[in-house]
């Protein structure tokens, strides 16, 4: 059976060590050279580049998120433990493990690790699908003849790359499809490298809860379970038209993932469709000027993120939740794409203030869509605005400034509300 040591990459018979230097992180299959699609997955990503940069943290449990009543962006394995969760609320998440760390997002960091991520994969395959700062999918095939390794030995070189040159962990999922390769990174975490195999397939997945299925989110198994399929092996029996006419095309999409069947490319071209950030309140607030300070904070957010990816977006969104829950939303399309801070702010702004909703609000976003390349953008300006060129310019050398000197170097007065 195909081995390979994942410390020291050297590629053996099946073992418990490996024989060369002793370590016991082997990934072994009967498949291992012959599979080349693969799911990459960074351990706590936002924690891990916050323990990362102050190692005070390290041996911490520590939260990144908003304030008391906020959520949880991510949690370090040592609050998982205590069953801390992604999004759960921050308060529920405190009396979890009340000795936590808790962070506020650094986006600018993030952005940069994923970079550097980024920039390793591309050296192994052109073919990459990023799913978001943290994971991608990467299609390997025929990559072997290239860089005179199996695709596998390839994928552990690229996670010790990432833990020696960002700092990071990361868990790799190797299968025949993107369906199982995802399954797959998530088995072992942290520091995971597990395989599926096409024979293995069918016996892997029968008695899997439906839960595992990629995007069966809490109401599409309720109505699920409704219908008394609760595992795999329960969406095994039903007929493939049964299926469909009770579910529609989500029924037609279920019947070949609980066969394995998943025939999706991996498309370096998956389009990204809005760039968000939202932030909420400890407590119930209509104050405007810490209202306007956080508009333009999450402005700044917004145009940071669309800067890293190059990215301009043509409509600005404003969003509001009211102390009952109620959720508002406005939006406004701009006559060409923006990616500055200072025109995304205005326009939010704007919105606000036709809303002429006193509040008080629990929770306040901002998002930029309808996005296109940053080429396209802020070519025209604000006609009716004479001083938005010199803005934008002034914002330009900002950024500039801030890359060479540190995100601090220069603040705004509004930020400080």
């Amino acid at each position: 059976m195909p081995a390979l040591c994942r410390d020291c990459l050297t590629p053996f018979d099946t073992g418990a060590r490996c024989p060369a230097c002793r370590s016991p992180r082997v990934a072994a299959h009967p498949e291992l050279d012959a599979l080349s699609i693969a799911h990459m997955d960074c351990d706590a990503f936002y924690a891990a580049v916050e323990k990362r940069d102050d190692p005070a943290l390290r041996d911490r449990p520590v939260i990144v998120g908003g304030g008391t009543r906020g959520v949880v962006s991510t949690c370090c394995y040592i609050a998982r433990v205590s069953g801390v969760r992604s999004a759960m609320p921050m308060f529920q998440a405190l009396k979890l493990c009340p000795e936590a760390v808790v962070v506020k997002p650094r986006f600018a960091a993030y952005v940069e690790a994923s970079r550097q991520i980024k920039a390793l994969m591309e050296a192994l395959t052109p073919a990459i699908e990023p799913l978001s700062l943290d994971e991608a999918f990467l299609d390997l095939t025929g990559t072997a003849r290239l860089h005179g390794a199996p695709p596998a030995l390839l994928l552990a070189r690229l996670v010790r790359q990432i833990e020696h040159q960002v700092g990071i962990s990361a868990s790799i999922g190797l299968s025949h499809n993107k369906f199982l390769a995802k399954i797959a990174s998530d088995l072992d975490k942290p520091r995971g490298f597990s395989v599926i195999g096409r024979a293995e397939t069918e016996a892997f997945l029968r008695s899997k809860p439906v839960r595992i299925i990629w995007g069966v989110g809490t109401a599409t198994q309720t109505a699920l379970e409704q219908a008394g399929i609760r595992t795999i092996t329960d969406l095994l029996r039903w007929d493939r038209a049964d299926l469909t006419a009770r579910f529609g095309s989500t029924g037609e999409r279920l019947w070949h993932l609980a066969r394995g069947q998943d025939n999706r490319r991996i498309s370096p071209d998956h389009a990204l469709k809005s760039i968000s950030k939202e932030t909420t309140f400890n407590e119930d607030t209509g104050d405007a000027s810490l209202l306007d300070g956080h508009l333009w904070r999450l402005a700044e957010q917004v145009a940071d993120r669309a800067k890293a990816k190059d990215m301009a977006g043509r409509t600005v969104t404003l969003k509001l939740k009211r102390s009952n829950f109620a959720l508002v939303s406005r939006r406004h399309s701009l006559p060409e794409p923006t990616q500055t801070a200072d025109r995304i702010y205005r326009e939010a702004r704007a919105l606000m203030d036709a809303l002429r909703d006193p509040g008080p609000f629990r929770l306040i976003g901002v998002g930029i869509s309808d996005l296109s390349p940053a080429g396209e953008a802020d070519r025209i300006g604000d006609l009716l605005d004479p001083g938005a060129a010199k803005r934008s310019a002034a914002e330009r050398a900002t950024d500039r400034i801030r890359e060479k000197f540190g995100k601090d170097a220069i603040i705004k007065g509004r930020a400080l509300r």
